[in-house]
């Protein structure tokens, strides 16, 4: 079982679903956790779940103000879980209310970077850290362009962090936890526009492929007590044989496995030879 005794935790979003399991899990290996998220009656719900060193902030993520406020009364972070997300709206781009749109950006990404921002100084001084992004739906989907571009974004975000982290004994994953029933999975199947537009979505649940939210939460807490590290920088599942990767992490990486990708053709020479560019000032840098 993973110890966590003596570290500090965060969890946004960590009022309901994910968040509330994510946190919990946490807890019960020992981890001093603090929840994060807008709504303060929902995080006092989560933290009578908790321990007694577990503590709450409601704070709109998405405020540079509030989010130092915040994290200045946390004091030291050993562990970051940006989980907290919303959906966006449903629908194509040109028809859906773009501020809905354009909202979903500011907390899915601007949030999740400036919790990030809160906590790495302090990770780098103590050379000791681990930062896990909550990447769901990096994957194109008609209709969920806000939701998927975010997530897709905050997934290259966790690849550039990991590397700019690491040499500094700091990690960095993203993880897509599978589909779980949240009061979010609950809008896109009941919702007006979701049943419009992703009527497919339903076929999730009806084939029972959804996980309980307690198989996330499992892989969460072994990235946080560091059991995968050699796998900084990658994108992960419950589904993944955590084991088997990081027995294989070399050659996960070297063929940029768990990772954004774009494939060009045998005749496009330009993007290779930039690419072995930007390898090797990524290796100059770790040494």
């Amino acid at each position: 079982m993973a110890d966590l005794r003596g570290k500090t935790a965060v969890v946004t979003g960590g009022g309901r679903g994910l968040g509330r399991a994510f946190a919990q899990a946490l807890d019960a290996a020992g981890a001093d956790v603090v929840v994060v998220a807008r709504s303060a009656d929902e995080l006092k719900d989560t933290a009578a779940l908790l321990g007694p060193q577990a503590c709450s902030f409601p704070c709109d993520i998405a405020d540079a103000g509030a989010v130092a406020e915040i994290f200045a009364k946390i004091g030291p972070v050993d562990v970051l879980v940006n989980n907290a997300g919303v959906m966006g709206p449903i629908g194509p781009l040109w028809e859906v209310d773009f501020e809905r749109w354009w909202a979903a950006m500011e907390v899915n990404v601007r949030g999740a970077m400036l919790c990030t921002r809160a906590v790495v100084p302090g990770m780098i001084a103590r050379r000791s850290g681990r930062i896990v992004n909550l990447a769901t739906g990096a994957i194109p989907a008609a209709c969920l362009s806000a939701y998927m571009s975010s997530k897709t974004a905050l997934v290259r975000a966790t690849e550039c962090l990991a590397a700019e982290l690491e040499p500094h004994g700091v990690f960095v994953f993203s993880v897509a936890p599978g589909t779980v029933r949240t009061k979010m999975t609950a809008h896109s199947l009941g919702s007006e526009e979701g049943r419009k537009w992703i009527p497919w979505f339903r076929r999730i649940f009806e084939e029972h492929l959804d996980l309980p939210p307690e198989k996330p939460a499992e892989l969460i807490v072994e990235l946080a007590a560091g059991r995968a590290d050699a796998l900084t920088g990658l994108y992960l599942t419950p589904f993944d044989d955590l084991d088997q990767l990081v027995h294989h992490a070399e050659q996960v990486k070297a063929e940029k496995l768990h990772s954004l990708r774009v494939r060009t053709h045998a005749s496009s020479r330009a993007p290779a030879a930039l690419a072995a560019i930007r390898d090797a000032g990524n290796r100059a840098k770790e040494s």
